[in-house]
């Protein structure tokens, strides 16, 4: 049976990590809406094309165009066996236009659709935030308490001067935990009334958080 899985959880709770891992493990595209947005404009699609025109003016791309193009993305040979949707929904407005989209795809095939919720104390979470640093040649995540680097302020891959975004402070963290828990907490509620919500535990190890992770999603 075809397995859709979908992510839910404030910044920094780890859901990147654990969801590019999972989709290794079942052999899955793994689907970031964000880095789905970027491919489109790059290739220069229509719906990429619109896209860009939004962005270039500082403004949101709509909901309904970035529909369109997850729309597209899971219409793709490569997902007809199961996905893994990272970024979205976002919202309940959000949760609606997946619901339409699996509907256009599916049809009538059953299929086996979950979200999981990770669960973190806030904060935990920006803690978690405020000692984040990143390598910004190939992208490795580092956090000074619980995964310093072995040299220190160095990445250990590339050995270059690892960075912390400008957004990575407490003030930025708590209004991105104000947003989250204005517009998309709402989502743990609508799972679960459809019974397809699972939570997790998310304060641990990548290894603890993961075998936590595969009990609810196999």
């Amino acid at each position: 049976m075809k397995k859709e899985l979908i992510f839910l959880g404030p910044p920094a709770c780890g859901k990147g990590t654990q969801t590019d891992k999972l989709a290794k493990y079942f052999g899955f595209p793994h689907i970031d809406t964000g880095s789905l947005l970027r491919a489109e404009i790059a290739s220069g699609s229509e719906n990429g094309k619109v896209a860009k025109q939004y962005i270039d003016k500082g403004l949101l791309v709509p909901v309904w165009l970035v529909g369109a193009i997850i729309k597209s993305r899971l219409s793709q040979e490569d997902c007809k066996n199961g996905f893994i949707l990272d970024g979205f929904p976002r919202s309940l407005e959000q949760a609606e236009i997946l619901e339409q989209i699996k509907k256009d795809i599916d049809g009538d095939n059953q299929v086996d659709f979950r979200a999981t919720y990770f669960e973190v104390d806030t904060e935990k979470l920006i803690t978690r935030i405020v000692n984040r640093r990143s390598c910004p040649k190939c992208g490795e995540i580092y956090n000074l308490k619980t995964k310093p680097p072995k040299t220190e302020g160095k990445c250990d891959i590339c050995g270059v001067e690892l960075t912390q975004r400008k957004d990575d402070n407490e003030e930025t963290a708590k209004a991105r935990f104000d947003t989250y828990f204005n517009e998309t907490s709402p989502l743990i509620d609508c799972y679960k009334n459809k019974n397809v919500l699972a939570s997790i535990d998310a304060d641990g190890t990548i290894d603890e958080v993961w075998e936590r992770l595969l009990k609810v999603v196999e």
